[in-house]
């Protein structure tokens, strides 16, 4: 057993080594940019797979990448949220980051299927937009049944459209004449990746970094009772699937069985939820979160560049340009929504 452990071990090495090698590179580029590291994590593993670099002694360690390092990501990112941050934004602005959230989650998969698309895709896509981006489609892929092609697809869309907001939001913003305060909470409630809303916030001015911030992180808080609902409904969806399905004379697994394979919250989640309640005892001192957040930031640059390698042009190309135009139409969907409630709450 031991030995066997051992070489499953050993298979992850060279895998790794490679997803070592792009976390620098893409660290080393975002220091000279303004694209975040996961977004060049996630072109890189791109690159890698397309022009055959992509060897097949390589892919335990990418995969390792992909699911369990940027789990642990995920688990991290909780660290950047207390319950007295959600607390100190107030009853009616909750209220308006949760409204817009759950307008942006249902709104996206109605117009998915409008559009003929896989609930699938539509639900990672809802899932990215609403919450927090790349991270909030890896967190809900596992309770999805989206293929890797249609994954890569949801974290290309978020990608691409949060990295739109940095250039077009702070130009609407002047032009309607926001405070900075209102285009905070606006950006904080409209755009995708934590990353993202920083540098768009930022680019607007630097009193707008705060509100933005607080408002984003308390989105990222609602993606472990987001993750939760899902896997209640994939449990509920099993389970009826497998009675509507049932046939007599044959051999069956019972629903029950086939639908407590659906799992109701991923592990991960509970973790992230646990690291919220660490960061709000006070406990950790600035050093350890600022620690905490480059290792969150390198786990997740990992796990996006295992992501990445899913990215087969080839392959995305099957899927058309619905999902394209389901990305563009959910990004003004969102942003509406979310300017709406900033100007009423801020």
């Amino acid at each position: 057993m031991k030995s066997s452990r051992r070489g499953e071990r050993k298979e992850l090495v060279p895998g790794l080594a490679v997803v070592a090698t792009a976390v620098a590179t893409a660290a080393v580029i975002s220091a000279q940019t303004d694209f975040s590291a996961l977004v060049v994590g996630v072109v890189l593993g791109a690159v890698v797979a397309n022009t055959g670099l992509l060897q097949p002694r390589l892919l335990p360690g990418v995969a390792f990448a992909a699911k369990n390092l940027l789990r642990s990501g995920v688990v991290l990112l909780g660290l950047r949220l207390s319950f007295d941050d959600v607390r100190s934004l107030g009853v009616a602005g909750v209220a308006g980051v949760v409204a817009v959230a759950l307008f942006t989650f249902f709104g996206v998969r109605v117009l998915a299927r409008l559009l003929g698309l896989s609930d699938g895709l539509g639900l990672l896509v809802a899932t990215g937009y609403s919450i927090c981006g790349a991270s909030a489609v890896a967190a809900m892929a596992p309770l999805s049944t989206a293929d890797e092609e249609e994954t890569a697809y949801a974290i290309g869309l978020v990608t691409l459209f949060g990295s739109l907001s940095i250039l077009t939001l702070p130009i609407i913003g002047r032009a309607l004449g926001l405070s900075d305060e209102t285009f905070g909470t606006w950006v904080g409630a409209g755009v995708h990746d934590v990353g993202q809303v920083a540098a768009t916030a930022s680019a607007y001015s630097q009193a707008a970094l705060a509100p933005a911030t607080l408002v984003k992180l308390t989105r990222v808080a609602l993606l472990a009772p987001l993750v939760f609902g899902a896997g209640v409904a994939g449990r509920r969806s099993a389970s009826a699937e497998a009675i509507s399905d049932d046939q007599p004379g044959e051999v069956r697994e019972s629903p029950a069985a086939s639908a407590s394979r659906v799992p109701l919250v991923p592990p991960f989640v509970v973790g992230f939820l646990a690291m919220i309640g660490l960061r709000s005892t006070g406990w950790l001192s600035a050093d350890a979160l600022s620690l905490a957040q480059d290792a969150e930031t390198l786990l997740l640059t990992a796990g996006m560049f295992g992501l990445g390698t899913g990215v087969r042009i080839d392959r995305l190309r099957r899927l058309g340009g619905r999902p394209l135009l389901l990305g563009m139409i959910s990004w003004v969907m969102v942003a509406s929504a979310a300017l709406a409630m900033a100007s009423v709450v801020a």
